[in-house]
């Protein structure tokens, strides 16, 4: 193997690298609840499009605010995300994976819901499907140019959506 061999190697294992880390802060970040300007940036670029069970967003404001109200419906929430198909093609890159997410309805927002430990089954909705990310490589590192997010099954009530939140989304919640 010549130096020439060994160095495209090694970026595309630095690549890889750097994009399921990316995608594990981000899947991670939403259990976390902050979601300001900083967290933003660090995961989508300026123009970012994604495509969620609750409608399209272009631009991340836009997807900053949708996702700040989304998440507000929820008391507690784990995401998990895995099995990463990564292919990088120079400054661009897929990604396909898997994603489980479990939701504690916050109060009010379905049948049963409260803060409680979340034991009880009317009050915890849990969606599983598959993501997929266009990135590009900024100045910055890798960041989400494009996403959707594809739900296979759902298990429980998803929490009710307002009114005006609703309206905006081109399609109903269901996850």
């Amino acid at each position: 193997m010549d130096i020439e061999e060994t160095q495209r190697r090694l970026q595309s294992l630095t690549d890889r690298a750097e994009i399921t880390d990316l995608m594990n802060r981000y899947v991670r970040s939403l259990d976390d609840g902050v979601f300001d300007e900083e967290w933003a940036r660090a995961f989508h670029t300026e123009d970012v499009t994604a495509e969620m069970p609750i409608g399209t967003i272009h631009g991340r404001d836009a997807l900053t605010a949708r996702v700040r109200r989304g998440m507000a419906l929820f008391d507690r929430t784990v995401h998990l995300g895995t099995n990463y198909v990564i292919e990088v093609d120079g400054d661009r890159a897929t990604v396909r994976g898997a994603q489980l997410s479990t939701h504690v309805l916050a109060d009010g927002s379905g049948p049963g819901s409260g803060s409680g430990s979340g034991s009880g089954s009317g009050n915890v909705f849990i969606s599983a499907g598959h993501a997929e990310s266009t990135l590009v490589r900024t100045a910055d590192g890798w960041r989400i140019s494009a996403s959707a997010l594809r739900i296979a099954w759902t298990q429980g009530t998803p929490p009710r959506l307002p009114d005006d939140f609703a309206a905006a989304s081109p399609a109903r919640a269901t996850a």
